[in-house]
């Protein structure tokens, strides 16, 4: 059952993909008859029409074009989406909360499921860390682009005096892994800790030692994943989260051994940002890998990141970044 529903979600993919190639094709033949139709009757009051329709034509074309751009081993996978965050105390723990906001709009607008593996609340508001999961055909493909710090400008409502502050939030993004992903883990590699959960979460998961915390002694990884009702299935999610970690660092360092990977981290902090929202002194939002920039910063928040996306995936292919 579980490899036919594989196959199945795998058939509606490509349908998919063969479908918009389908649509593309149909909106540039009517196109070119349109044309054709203006020459023939030297009609110029269809100029403005086919003019629109080219407009709608580009920007479907541009979507498959992206579309192809997402040819990566686990493109077409869920993605698992932490949010940290970092310099900046009270305020870089409310920033962390309005990201987690914003990437849960934008899967809503793409019309991804949306759910969290894991959180821990800051002391006073916002949120110190979350994992969410986001599934969708193409998710990890798109949501990779968002991996990074992201710095955020703007006058703190936690500040009586006012004044202007900065903070910082990291974004790690990594591919759900099948099951019949085959990747060789050592179980005396694993320590294993279970804990309660915290939050809202119904009796059963708040009276029981049900979250689980896994470490990976090698390369010290660790994740965590208090959602899911009982310790068991707790430990299943946890350890598909690890064995997508070290797929994707083994990936990253081109190591032949998991034992020797040591993940880059950036700090999260000045300086190494890749993208910085300024609320003020003035209104923009700006990505310094692709210099892509908007002044709508509202739309952005509210989940319209597919611009920033979409110059990433170009710039990518470019071999601009």
């Amino acid at each position: 059952m579980e490899k036919s529903q594989k196959i199945l979600k795998e058939i509606k993919q490509l349908k998919t993909s063969v479908a918009l190639y389908g649509d593309l094709r149909q909106q540039w033949e009517d196109l070119l008859a349109m044309i054709d139709l203006a020459n023939e009757a030297d009609d110029e009051s269809l100029i403005e029409e086919i003019q629109s329709d080219f407009e709608s034509f580009k920007k479907s074309l541009n979507q498959v074009v992206l579309e192809t751009l997402l040819s990566g081993t686990y493109d077409a996978n869920n993605a698992i989406l932490t949010i940290h965050a970092g310099a900046g105390g009270t305020e870089a723990q409310d920033w962390c909360a309005m990201l987690y906001r914003m990437y849960q709009m934008w899967a809503q607008k793409r019309n991804f499921a949306f759910s969290v593996l894991d959180s821990l609340d800051g002391e006073e508001a916002g949120l110190k860390t979350i994992t969410v999961l986001i599934e969708g055909f193409h998710a990890y493909g798109y949501a990779k682009c968002e991996k990074g710090v992201h710095r955020l400008v703007r006058i703190s409502p936690f500040d009586a005096a006012g004044r202007r502050h900065t903070s910082f939030a990291s974004v790690e993004v990594m591919p759900e892994i099948d099951d019949d992903v085959e990747i060789n883990i050592d179980p005396k590699d694993l320590r294993v800790d279970t804990y309660r959960s915290g939050g809202a979460g119904g009796q059963h998961v708040n009276k029981t030692d049900s979250a689980v915390r896994i470490t990976h002694l090698p390369t010290n990884i660790v994740v965590t994943c208090q959602n899911e009702r009982s310790q068991h299935q707790n430990k299943e999610v946890a350890m598909k989260m690890l064995k997508s970690k070290l797929i994707e660092v083994a990936e990253e360092q081109q190591k032949d051994k998991i034992e020797d990977i040591k993940g880059v981290q950036k700090d999260i902090a000045w300086g190494s940002q890749i993208r910085s929202y300024v609320f003020h002194p003035y209104s923009m939002v700006k990505d310094h890998r692709t210099s892509f920039e908007t002044g709508n910063t509202g739309a952005v928040m509210d989940g319209d990141l597919d611009g920033f996306i979409n110059a990433y995936l170009m710039a990518k292919s470019k071999g601009e970044i």
